[in-house]
């Protein structure tokens, strides 16, 4: 795949992004995982342990939801999709779904609900482009967190937030529509879509970061994962009280370099060397001409945001530089008395 590229500039040094409207096909997202709940009493159970509002969920919604520690910090985060009146599916990262599922399970005692690992039965894949949208025909969903089922295929689409204009879906289905559909349209590799995630804004939990993020901190209550009102669940009150006392010290932002960047590295400030001042969340590598992954990379980092300007470095004090880029949405600051 041909891809050309655009020159963003940011305060280190210039990047040289892809034009992502070139960007076209279908890829199997082996990195994720599905748990389904299935039962009367499902949508109610969930409700009772995640930070969304569950039991308010059509069947045209897909939402965010936080899995949260007694503490508030963030075991696993959830694109929840309902496909059925009693049956939902809480796509995660797979590495993280089977601690998950065995801590949710732990919960369920006499609630009429059925929960499961998906594997082997159903899979993801994400669409971008024009062709796929295309292959969607009028089950494309138009707006971002739209959901709606794809008759052709048995699956269910979610329409997600674009990136540079691209637009993009999720597919969730039976595993042999999946590997149908991924051979149906161009391939788009992986390591595209997981660069086009990161540039999107919204954090999903990998293992070196379980337990490590109350929800504001990833910026989830700005990508619709928090719900407020809804009501009591794990890590509730600590959630609520960051919101409204106004001491949010950290933020999650967009930061560039040329050096390779994982989930769980540490990040270091000019303005205070002597300790670590954030954590990546999520990183990938920012794609190359031909497509395949390149030689620079882009993370959501949570951060310390009073020294945004202070300048970064990945690992060390004395580490890689890194660059601060520009998220596609707002993020508020606020005042911290730490």
């Amino acid at each position: 795949m041909d891809l050309t590229t655009v020159m963003i500039m940011t305060p280190m040094q210039d990047f040289h992004f892809p034009d992502v409207k070139a960007l076209n096909g279908a890829v199997a997202l082996s990195h994720l995982g599905i748990i389904s709940a299935e039962g009367p009493d499902a949508a109610s159970f969930l409700h009772g342990q995640l930070s969304q509002d569950v039991t308010g969920q059509s069947p045209h919604q897909a939402r965010l939801a936080a899995f949260c520690s007694a503490k508030g910090r963030m075991l696993a985060s959830f694109t929840i999709v309902k496909p059925e009146p009693e049956t939902l599916w809480l796509l995660t990262d797979a590495q993280v779904l089977p601690a998950v599922l065995k801590r949710l399970s732990m919960f369920v005692m006499r609630a009429k609900a059925r929960l499961s690992d998906a594997v082997g039965a159903l899979s993801a894949v994400g669409l971008v482009g024009s062709q796929a949208a295309q292959w969607l025909g009028d089950a494309a969903p138009a707006e971002p967190w739209q959901a709606s089922p794809h008759a052709a295929s048995g699956g269910q689409v979610v329409r997600l937030p674009e990136v540079f204009g691209a637009p993009r879906w999720l597919w969730i289905g039976p595993l042999e529509a999946a590997q149908a559909l991924v051979q149906a349209l161009p391939a788009l590799p992986l390591a595209s879509w997981q660069w086009l995630d990161v540039m999107s804004g919204v954090v999903r939990i990998e293992p070196p970061t379980v337990d490590q993020f109350v929800p504001q901190m990833v910026n989830y209550e700005l990508v619709g994962g928090v719900h407020f009102q809804k009501g009591c669940y794990p890590g509730q009150e600590i959630v609520a009280r960051s919101q409204y006392r106004g001491t949010l010290k950290r933020r999650t932002f967009l930061l560039h370099g040329h050096a390779p960047i994982q989930a769980g590295q540490e990040v270091f400030s000019a303005a205070d060397p002597g300790q670590p001042a954030g954590m990546v969340a999520n990183a990938a590598a920012i794609p190359a001409p031909d497509g395949q992954a390149g030689t620079a990379f882009s993370a959501l980092v949570e951060l310390k945001w009073q020294a945004l300007e202070a300048g970064w470095h990945l690992g060390s004090a004395d580490g890689p530089a890194l660059a601060l880029g520009t998220m596609p949405y707002e993020v508020p600051l606020g005042t911290s008395d730490d």
